[in-house]
């Protein structure tokens, strides 16, 4: 009884978790910024494609090295000679006339070989210099890699923020269609009382119809942004993205003093991918230079034949041949094609070089342009949110004089206008601080 009593909690509990795991619906992720970049880390194709590269990469690094490793080749031959070739040898040879030919068929009707065929190179400056450009390489693609994270991080932080701004919108309009809707009630028992007149309803109504159109508008530009996230992060677009971070946890005047940095420029993915370049302009000027070098290269072969009239008789017996033999090639005059093709190769480097001081310059001024659009934009939210306040004080005011008796309903039809283009203004400010931001850590080397 014991033993069914502990199987029983045993079948009960496998099946609460399986209930369990079936209760957490598939497609749905509820993610922080950070989770959706690292998603888009292993979904993203461009980031995909860029670590496929990568391991390319490491391959093509050991297809150099297998260069100079010990090359070794087999080979087989088979031979059935239908009819055996007939040399023709002159007759004096036999005592015959001058000028005549006696023909005379040598070799057998059946011919095989084997043979085993080695090389090795002992010295060539272009396989050297080829390994040190097969490593460059591997670190062009890893920096690839890198670029390509960083612009899908860019990517996903714009397109988080953009849903974030327009989730604020909407409570914005949430909060503004609320208090007009009791205006629109009050407005609308006071006409039927006869204190006010019916435009003054139609106006109140007319500001609340359109702020229901613009918030109808606002939720369909919201499905739009989720989308817009979601290909961002490679995640199918019909999977459920709920999103865990909040405006208010974004920190935004950090940043400000980051101008005082001078040397960020090193920081740059852009700026490294120059240097490599310039790396292996410089790899192949020394490859030119060792084109003026002699190589050394080491030779072997074994071989065994076998000849017989007999099929069955083939392999019965065997003739072995082998060598080794060492290759000196040495260049001594090709038309000045060698001395040519390195100069070309150092006006690549110099031109590289000029590249690289562009590359410094550009993203030193990217950088002061970036930090000046952050502090600008930190400056103009600040003064939109005290405008925002100020509307509200003001709509606040006017709604009272006119309940008074002291106001006018077209003054606070147009405080109510205020209030909102104040709130539009707001979020405009509020999502180019944000992008602005996502700039500066660009052009600054912080995202990595």
């Amino acid at each position: 009884m014991k033993h069914l009593f502990l199987i029983s909690l045993l079948i009960i509990g496998i099946a609460s978790d399986s209930s369990a795991q079936q209760a957490v619906p598939e497609g749905v992720h509820n993610f922080s910024l950070q989770e959706c970049i690292n998603y888009a880390y292993e979904h993203q194709d461009s980031v995909l494609n860029a670590q496929l590269d990568v391991k390319s990469a490491e391959y093509k690094v050991k297809e150099t090295t297998g260069i100079g490793l010990p090359q070794v080749s087999g080979s087989a031959s088979f031979t059935d000679y239908v009819k055996i070739p007939t040399t023709l040898i002159p007759g004096q040879f036999f005592g015959q006339p001058a000028g005549t030919f006696i023909p005379v068929q040598f070799g057998v009707k059946y011919q095989s070989a084997l043979g085993l065929n080695l090389s090795q190179i002992l010295f060539d400056g272009s396989y050297l210099v080829g390994l040190k450009a097969s490593k460059t390489y591997k670190e062009l693609s890893q920096r690839n890699y890198t670029r390509s994270k960083i612009d899908a991080n860019i990517g996903v932080t714009k397109a988080y923020y953009q849903v974030l701004v327009s989730n604020e919108q909407i409570r914005l309009l949430d909060a503004n269609i609320n208090q007009l809707k009791q205006q629109v009630d009050q407005t609308a028992a006071q006409n039927k009382q006869g204190l006010v007149e019916l435009v003054d309803v139609q106006r109140i109504q007319v500001q609340y119809n359109n702020l229901i159109t613009n918030r109808e508008n606002t939720l369909r530009l919201l499905a739009l942004n989720y989308q817009l996230l979601k290909f961002q992060m490679g995640m199918d677009v019909n999977d459920q993205l709920v999103l865990t971070d909040k405006l208010e946890n974004i920190k935004l005047a950090d940043l400000a003093d980051i101008g005082a940095d001078t040397t960020f420029y090193h920081n740059r993915i852009e700026y490294n991918l120059a240097e490599t370049k310039k790396k292996l302009n410089e790899l192949d000027v020394e490859n030119k230079k060792s084109k003026f070098y002699p190589t050394l290269t080491l030779n072997g072969s074994y071989n065994s034949s076998y000849q017989n009239n007999n099929f069955s008789d083939l392999y019965s017996r065997s003739f072995p041949s082998s060598f080794f033999g060492l290759t000196l090639n040495v260049p001594i005059f090709n038309g000045g094609q060698r001395s040519n093709q390195l100069k070309q190769s150092r006006i690549s480097v110099l031109k590289s070089q000029n590249d690289l001081e562009n590359a410094k310059n550009g993203l030193l001024l990217e950088g002061n342009k970036a930090h000046i659009t952050f502090v600008n934009s930190l400056r103009s939210l600040d003064n939109q949110k005290q405008n925002q306040q100020l509307a509200q004080e003001v709509l606040r005011v006017s709604k009272i004089k006119y309940q008074q008796g002291v106001g006018s309903s077209i003054e606070v039809t147009q405080a109510q206008t205020a209030l909102e283009d104040a709130d539009n203004k707001y979020i405009q400010s509020l999502y180019d601080a944000l992008v602005s931001k996502v700039d500066l850590d660009k052009a600054y080397g912080k995202i990595q």
